[in-house]
């Protein structure tokens, strides 16, 4: 399982840090991604989800 948003499908992104000399080296950014429980098919089960699909509501997460 690959991480990233269950929801959105948001994962990493790779690009470059770039030093004051111009030199280049990957660097990668990471989703900010929450492990809660959430009904999914009426049931409620773990899930990964990025913390922008938490906030605007597209999870309804059970206690």
């Amino acid at each position: 399982m690959a991480y990233q948003c269950d929801i959105c499908a948001k994962k990493r992104l790779v690009g470059n840090s770039v030093s004051h000399s111009n030199i280049k080296t990957k660097r990668v950014q990471r989703p900010n991604l929450h492990r809660v429980h959430a009904l999914v098919d009426g049931t409620r089960r773990h899930i990964r989800v990025c913390t922008r699909c938490l906030r605007s509501g597209h999870v309804i997460k059970t206690a």
